[in-house]
Formats: C-alpha cells, sequence, structure tokens
C-alpha cells in the first residue's frame, strides 16, 4: 500500500519555519534556560532552538557492556515505561538523537514509550576507550543495550542510512524486533565503497571536511526545502555538535574504512511488518528507491509526504508522529474508509507490486 500525505495544518512547515507556533500550541512546555549535561560539548549553549535545547538536556549516559568491554552510551530514555511495546528512534549516518526534537515529545505526547539512542561510533557515547565502530560492533552494542534496558520487541525506527542500521539489526535479532519503521532509507548503497580503501591521512582529510560549517550548510540546504539560512546555521550547529567530541573523527575513519553498511541482499530476509515513509521532494535519495523497497519488503507500506524533503521527522513531525503512532497501534485502529480511497498508477522498479494513495483524512 502507497499512501500520500496532503500537508494538512500542523504539518505544512517546520516549526522553525514558523516561530514554533505549531508546538507550542500542543502545550510542550519548553524552557529557554536548560541544564545539559556536562559531556555535552560547551558549544550546546549557543543552540538556539528550543526544543534542540530541551532534548539535549535530557540526554543521558547509561553503561553498556558487549565484546569490546563498556561504553557510557548516550541516548533518551522515555518519560514512563507503558505496557505497549516500545519506540526506539535511530539516527542517520553521522548524526546523533537530537535529530528527533520534534518528533519525540509529541510521540511520547500521543502516549508512546519513546527511546533515542545514538548509534556506536555517533552520537555523544563516551568512546574515551575507541572501540571498533564498524557494522558488526554497532549491531552488536545495539543488541546489548536492548538487552539490558528495553527488554522488550521494539517499534524500530530508522531514517537514513539508519534504515540500513534497522534492517541489518532486525534480520540478525528479529525477536528483539516487532516492527520498522525505515524513513527515507539510505539501504541500496554498496557500503563505503572505494572510501574503504583510502589511505588513512586521506581518509582523515575527507572526515576534516565532513565536519566543515560550509560542508554542513550545503547538506542542510540539500535536506530541507526553503530553509531560511538563520534556521540553517542552527541547525547546522545540531548537526555537528557530536563533531566536536575528541574521539569522532577517529570513530568516524574507523567506520569508513571497515566498508560501511551494505544491506541490499538482506531487504529479501525481512519478515516484519514495515512503514516505509519517503518525502516527496527528497534531493538526496531517490523516491524511486522507495518503490523498490516497497516491492521488496513483504510486509511493506509506502506513505509519501509532500513538500518534504530527506529528513521528514525534522521538517514534518506532525504527520510523521501520527504515521508512526498510527502504524504502532495498527492492529488495533487501522480500518481504511472506503470513501477516502483514491487509486492511480505507480510504476514499479521491480519486481511486481499493487500500490495505491489513500487520501489522508485531515
Amino acid at each position: 500500500m502507497l499512501t500520500s500525505f496532503s500537508a494538512g495544518a500542523g504539518g505544512a512547515t517546520p516549526p522553525a519555519l514558523t516561530n514554533l507556533k505549531w508546538l507550542n500550541s500542543r502545550r510542550l512546555r519548553i524552557w529557554a534556560g536548560c541544564d545539559f549535561p556536562d559531556f555535552l560539548p560547551k558549544q550546546v549553549e549557543k543552540i538556539k532552538d528550543p526544543y534542540a535545547r530541551k532534548l539535549a538536556s535530557r540526554i543521558e549516559r547509561i553503561p553498556v557492556n558487549f565484546s569490546k568491554g563498556c561504553v557510557m552510551s548516550s541516548c533518551v530514555k522515555p518519560k514512563e515505561q507503558k505496557e505497549a511495546n516500545p519506540v526506539v528512534l535511530l539516527h542517520g549516518f553521522d548524526s546523533t538523537c537530537l535529530e528527533w526534537r520534534y518528533t519525540l515529545p509529541l510521540l511520547e505526547e500521543a502516549g508512546l514509550e519513546t527511546w533515542a539512542v545514538d548509534i556506536l561510533g555517533w552520537g555523544f557515547s563516551d568512546l574515551g576507550r575507541l572501540p571498533s565502530c564498524d557494522v558488526a560492533y554497532k549491531r552488536d552494542h545495539l543488541y546489548q543495550l536492548w538487552s539490558t534496558y528495553i527488554k522488550r520487541p521494539m517499534v524500530l525506527v530508522g531514517p537514513s542510512l539508519g534504515s540500513a542500521v534497522a534492517i541489518d539489526f532486525s534480520v540478525h535479532y528479529p525477536e528483539a524486533v516487532d516492527r520498522l519503521v525505515l524513513i527515507d532509507a539510505s539501504v541500496y548503497a554498496e557500503g563505503t565503497g572505494k572510501l574503504a580503501t583510502l589511505p588513512k591521512a586521506v581518509a582523515y582529510a575527507g572526515v576534516y571536511l565532513l565536519k566543515s560549517i560550509p560542508l554542513r550548510l550545503y547538506a542542510a540546504s540539500l535536506a530541507f526545502n526553503g530553509l531560511p539560512i538563520s534556521t540553517c546555521i542552527d541547525w547546522t550547529k545540531i548537526g555537528r555538535l557530536h563533531c566536536l567530541l575528541p574521539w569522532w573523527e577517529d570513530a568516524t575513519v574507523n567506520f569508513m574504512i571497515s566498508g560501511g553498511y551494505n544491506v541490499i541482499d538482506q531487504i529479501k530476509h525481512v519478515k516484519h511488518k514495515t512503514l516505509i515513509i519517503w518525502g516527496e521532494d527528497d534531493q538526496i535519495i531517490d523516491y524511486k528507491l522507495g518503490v523498490r523497497l516497497h516491492c521488496e519488503i513483504p510486509s511493506a507500506t509506502l506513505r509519501q509526504i509532500p513538500q518534504c524533503g530527506h529528513i521528514p521527522h525534522v521538517q514534518k513531525p506532525d504527520i510523521v508522529s501520527r504515521l508512526i503512532t498510527e502504524f504502532v497501534q495498527s492492529d488495533q485502529s487501522q480500518k481504511a474508509k472506503p470513501d477516502s480511497v483514491s487509486t492511480v498508477s505507480v510504476p514499479m522498479i521491480t519486481g511486481t507490486c499493487t500500490s495505491r494513495y489513500l487520501a489522508y483524512p485531515n
């Protein structure tokens, strides 16, 4: 099933583009002054976005024991435990749990037990004794965090490269996953490709460039549509905050030369019910790959968000939170109304797949 969402009230523009009136209307308490954990880089104080500041104040480190020892691992823990299976939010390549600054509060408001977890090698974990940050260790780290603290099948949410992390994890540890949510999924790249063969000196030079403000600003302009320059600068500060930790370069180079994620052959082994969310105007990953992914995962639903780029959970948090909430609760509440359905033909990339556009009731 493929569904197209109209941008109704509240989801049409990012909160930062509407002076945050939309999220404020939901009576979320936001403080301008926040107490930040001391392990965050001091530059966190320069971030203006109150939702990023609020979520940053909730980040904590918890001990995770795995094959390479103990890592004090950064995450945002849920405010309370619920009866239903928890939602666990991953992030994209070289990012942090702060990606979820707008959507996580809405998921909590909807009554979902919600974790935001930093993937090993990125985020704000203490990597003073640097473990390997390749795919196997990232997977092992996430499993040990799950088995120690979460302990129930989870709704695993992966945006961009986080989708590859989620697919890899679900295939290796199916018992730990209830269902998957994949957002603008980066799952058809063959790892880091030729970057894995670079001499270390060249790799470090490339990583230094990756941290640069001009490159990050350019990436933000690609990921989001029509972002004011002041917001773009602030979001760039949020997106590169973890790069200021002393071990970031080493961890990133370690991942790069390890070969990275190549999950192309694993996709057909995904057995979990899966929701695929895609921004219609994604300038980074072609929407046709979302259609292909929908066709290759047997129990998948594809839902498209118009006027939205590569990171819907930042740009359209209202719609993304509704989609995830409905998906989590779908066993009880997924009842399509006949008068809300219209069908169009959708070009398929591979295989045989029947898709429909469903008008979302605003």
